[in-house]
């Protein structure tokens, strides 16, 4: 009995303690929510991420027992950082010209209706669909694709028109008291030829027309952003193609530039305009889902994408300026399974992942610490999380 006072006193420490511990818990949660909650509120967030290139293995993975096709596994592990973004923009690859023109991956590609409102479920926005493959179904696949997002009215979809009406039409988007223009370009469809009576189902790189829909943005928005698709294919440096036409971009108007197409990472810059603006520039954010056919050194490098994160605000005269953009590294994950195909974020991926990653039977080199190296390499000083 004469520890009792003893075992007392120390159970009386142990309570103080833990009632200390779950006040700091307490404050330091407030805290966090506080700093959540204290962003300007005149900010507004803009992603983007790069192609979505549904190769025959992207297919499978999303065929169902029961004959359908779901891609929602593709987003999951994403789809909280498309959701919460303002505005959420995506590069659509392959046109979604549905099963009636045949689903196919690579070299001519086709994706079913399934895609579109997997796209819109995961959170997307905005559609970019001028790309190369734009017209690997010849004009029904660009009325197919076109009539089936009037399905989803609230996602807008850029660079592929029906009519010489809506091709005249500036794409804008309006939220949280932002009006954001998107304009969408490719700089060809593998020479597939427009079709005769539609010379303006696809928004090509032709510098009057660029310089005139900037101009006409400038009345519309308060910012406006380019998504061209441009580049070449497999190269981690700048294209002088891309370099001439960043500057075209910036000096007629353009306030964020952001590009697809060469299916691996490039690095990020800035040019200064003459008046001082800053306009950023993702020469290419690189795939968001793919998987390969392609097989030896290199190949890993079309594995790893980015989701461009750029956050915009108002000045002292109300004008919509980039306050920051940065990068947030992702990695495409395949392994031949139903719903097998799905996309990290390279900060939450592992190295046990990493090995179950069937692109390793194309290029042993892959492993996490390849796709960090390289995100350094290309992305220097532009990582975000």
């Amino acid at each position: 009995m004469k520890y009792a006072p003893v075992v007392k006193h120390i159970y009386a420490g142990l309570i103080s303690c833990l009632v200390l511990v779950q006040a700091v818990i307490f404050f330091a949660d407030t805290a966090y929510a506080a700093t959540d909650q204290s962003d300007d509120p005149d900010d507004f967030t803009i992603i983007m991420v790069g192609d979505i290139l549904m190769h025959d293995g992207i297919e499978k993975c999303a065929l169902q027992k029961d004959g359908s096709y779901d891609y929602s596994e593709i987003f999951r592990h994403t789809k909280k950082a498309i959701e919460s973004a303002d505005l959420a923009l995506v590069n659509e690859e392959v046109i979604i010209g549905g099963r009636d023109l045949r689903i196919t991956g690579y070299p001519s590609f086709n994706a079913p209706f399934d895609l579109a409102d997997d796209l819109a479920d995961a959170g997307f926005d905005v559609i970019c669909h001028a790309t190369n493959h734009a017209l690997d179904r010849g004009k029904k696949g660009i009325i197919n694709c076109i009539d089936n997002w009037t399905g989803h009215p609230d996602v807008i979809v850029c660079g592929i028109h029906d009519s010489k009406e809506d091709s005249d039409n500036i794409r804008v988007f309006e939220g949280n008291g932002y009006k954001i223009a998107v304009l969408n370009y490719t700089y060809g469809t593998n020479g597939i030829p427009l079709p005769a009576d539609m010379p303006y189902a696809v928004d090509f790189l032709d510098e009057k027309k660029v310089k005139d829909d900037l101009a006409r943005a400038e009345k519309l928005a308060d910012l406006t952003i380019v998504c061209p698709h441009w580049g070449t294919e497999y190269n981690l440096g700048i294209s002088d193609m891309q370099k001439k036409w960043a500057g075209v971009f910036a000096k007629s108007g353009a306030d964020i530039i952001i590009g697809t197409h060469p299916h691996v990472i490039e690095p990020i810059e800035e040019i200064e305009t003459d008046d001082g603006k800053k306009v950023p520039v993702y020469y290419s954010i690189g795939n968001f889902i793919n998987w390969t056919s392609g097989s030896g050194r290199g190949i890993s490098n079309r594995m790893v994408g980015g989701m461009a994160v750029i956050t915009v605000s108002r000045d002292d005269n109300g004008g919509a300026y980039v306050k920051k953009h940065g990068i947030r590294p992702v990695v495409s994950h395949v392994e031949s399974r139903i719903n097998g195909s799905t996309v990290y974020f390279l900060d939450e991926y592992t190295q046990a992942k990493a090995y179950l990653n069937e692109i390793r039977k194309r290029d042993a080199q892959f492993s996490l610490k390849y796709c960090e190296d390289l995100c350094d390499e290309i992305f220097a000083g532009h990582i975000t999380e």
